[in-house]
């Protein structure tokens, strides 16, 4: 498998090293780095470095196909409300026709027929109905929600739980350099952030583009950078005015002697969901840089007012289960799934519902499609979602 290439089959890496990103399977922002014995699923997508492959799984048993399964029976199992304006509907005009016709044989007179046939007539019930969901429907417009069926609303006034999936949904998707610490007091903590934006500057790497983006909008001006080599599933080795500067995980660092023992600091990052970048200049361990995804500015004041509401708030996300205790702490959420695969959504909701629960559901990637058809009310972040999730939603944003 080629970098840039979809993987056609679930398997097991034989040889070669690389990242992949899984997000159409657990919705996770940044490339996984995989080696020998790693195990790899169709439909994602070969970031970096070429490797071989041995198919475990392969047609109908591949995980792609396992998730389009999913939606066709999420769908399928979707009942659809039946409006008590049209059953009461059918009622009236029955009964406005009896009573007409009855009418007509006692007292022999047309007229008094159709004078009861006017004052039944269920025109202001039957149109009321459509009339207020329109209503509602084009003021939510307004307010930038596209309701695509009209008794989705009426679902979701019963809802109890919300579930939110994490990565794009309440947090941005996007890793942000939140700390550049260097252990060397020679090499300040900016000089420190200077030299590994220098480095990574060509790299294709998301981390890696962090880390020059921000170092930009904090004022930081990355030198000219020589001899760039990409290791797939390692980091970035670049000369940097002189130095030699490698950028990436504690193995990169290990490969090539520079020896490296990972600070507590980092440690209680790496615990609180963030993502460490590790710096070594000419051979020497000099410090680490944290990125970690952030948080929506209005996710904390939405989740609030949910809870005042006394709607439950859930959070089920692919990520591991670090980043997701971390993001729940800081948005009081109560109750959180990490590690979830599409089917463990689904199963999820189901428990919900099966205790009586009305479950709506809000996510943006393609793994969150069957849990979005399987709710109650689905809601797809429209803006920075996937077709497939704003397809298989009531509701898109």
């Amino acid at each position: 498998v080629l970098p840039g290439e979809g993987v056609p089959v679930d398997g097991v890496i034989v040889s070669g090293q690389t990242s992949i990103n899984q997000a159409v399977m657990t919705g996770e922002s940044l490339p996984v780095d995989k080696t020998v014995g790693d195990a790899v699923s169709s439909g994602t997508v070969n970031q970096f470095g070429a490797f071989e492959m041995e198919a475990t799984k392969v047609g109908e048993d591949s995980s792609i196909q396992r998730m389009i399964r999913l939606v066709q029976s999420a769908d399928a199992g979707k009942a659809r409300i039946v409006g008590i304006a049209d059953r009461w509907a059918t009622w009236i005009v029955v009964i406005a026709l009896t009573a007409a016709a009855l009418t007509w044989l006692i007292s022999g007179q047309i007229i008094r027929a159709v004078t009861i046939l006017v004052v039944f007539c269920p025109c202001a019930l039957v149109l009321a109905t459509p009339t207020a969901i329109m209503a509602a429907i084009g003021n939510a417009t307004k307010h930038g929600f596209l309701v695509r069926e009209g008794d989705a609303l009426e679902r979701l006034a019963g809802v109890k739980v919300i579930a939110f999936d994490k990565t794009g949904t309440l947090t941005y998707g996007a890793p942000e350099v939140v700390a550049a610490v260097s252990v060397r007091e020679e090499i300040p903590d900016e000089e420190l952030y200077r030299l590994a934006a220098s480095a990574e500057q060509m790299s294709e790497h998301p981390l890696g583009k962090a880390i020059v983006s921000c170092g930009k909008k904090a004022g930081i001006r990355p030198a000219a950078a020589d001899d760039f080599q990409m290791l797939p599933g390692r980091g970035v080795c670049a000369a940097v005015e002189g130095k030699t500067i490698l950028a990436g995980n504690p193995e990169l660092l290990r490969e090539h002697g520079a020896a490296l023992t990972i600070p507590q600091e980092a440690e209680r990052r790496m615990e609180q969901g963030c993502t460490v970048t590790y710096v070594a200049v000419d051979g020497a361990f000099t410090g680490y840089i944290a990125l970690s995804d952030t948080l929506r500015s209005e996710s904390a004041a939405m989740i609030d007012a949910l809870s005042r509401l006394g709607v439950q708030p859930v959070l089920l996300t692919g990520d591991h289960e670090n980043a997701a205790r971390a993001i729940a702490g800081q948005l009081h959420i109560q109750k959180v799934q990490a590690n979830c695969l599409p089917e463990d959504k689904l199963t999820a909701i189901d428990g919900y519902q099966a205790a009586g629960q009305g479950v709506c559901m809000i996510g943006d990637g393609i793994n969150d499609a069957p849990a979005l058809k399987k709710a109650a009310v689905g809601i797809a972040m429209g803006g920075v979602g996937s077709d497939i999730a704003v397809d298989a939603a009531d509701i898109a944003l």
